[in-house]
């Protein structure tokens, strides 16, 4: 910005995120799961619109954390050209480090690593097991820290004005999901999430036809669809007067 404040260029910035995932207790279990897998742990958790913070209201917490972590056991970790690996190393040393930071303050503070949890250096220095944790509470660093890589921490709730205040306890808001069969809740919530972008019964936002973008420390501006070209074009208006004249030969 302070580059372009001296001749006044146009901007737009996206910014990062730190995407909530909701799940309601009325929401269908196997979509949510599915969806949470490929919010959560695509590029091994290393796009700004994925899940970092998952939500599952208490009444269906234990069934959704037990079919998710079936899910990542499923996982092989491993170099992109070898056979049956789905997923792959992080971008480098200090990504590592975060998430390993991450994992161990959720351990300390009485979280439990049902999946993973460490690193793979057998593998290289850049690998880390996709991790899931429960018990997750609000004081621990993956509350309000983008983990950027492969671990999930699910945090109960019990209710929408509840996990709608944990949502948007952060200073970033790009994308958030939530699952619902409830077409009422799926209105408030949307309207209530501090989110450029949500997705309801969905973990993918991004698409060449939508605009792209967050609001809050996330970035202004768009990207994508007609919103992400008006970002760089100008309105011009033209008045003219003089124009009451009869028609000719009249």
């Amino acid at each position: 910005m302070k580059q372009s404040a001296d001749t006044l260029k146009k901007l737009s910035f996206e910014l990062g995120g730190n995407a909530p995932f909701i799940v309601f207790d009325d929401a269908d279990l196997d979509v949510a799961v599915n969806g949470a897998i490929a919010c959560k742990f695509r590029s091994s958790g290393q796009t700004c619109v994925c899940a970092n913070r998952i939500y599952v209201q208490k009444g269906i917490y234990d069934k959704f954390a037990a079919a998710f972590a079936e899910k990542v056991k499923g996982f092989k970790v491993g170099g992109g050209y070898d056979e049956g690996v789905t997923h792959g190393p992080l971008i480098h040393d200090r990504a590592i480090s975060k998430v390993d930071a991450h994992v161990r303050d959720a351990e300390k503070k009485g979280g439990k690593v049902v999946v993973g949890g460490q690193k793979m250096t057998e593998l290289g220095s850049n690998f880390f097991q996709p991790t899931v944790i429960t018990g997750m509470t609000m004081d621990m660093r993956l509350a309000s820290e983008e983990t950027f890589g492969p671990v999930a921490g699910l945090f109960p709730f019990e209710t929408e004005a509840e996990v709608v205040e944990m949502a948007n306890k952060v200073d970033v808001g790009l994308a958030g999901y939530f699952y619902s069969t409830n077409l009422q809740r799926a209105y408030r919530v949307a309207e209530a999430l501090e989110v450029g972008m949500v997705g309801i019964n969905t973990g993918l936002v991004s698409d060449p036809a939508a605009p792209f973008g967050g609001v809050k420390d996330s970035g202004f501006g768009r990207e994508g669809s007609k919103q992400g070209i008006s970002e760089y074009q100008i309105t011009k208006m033209v008045t003219m007067g003089g124009m009451g004249q009869p028609l000719q030969g009249s």
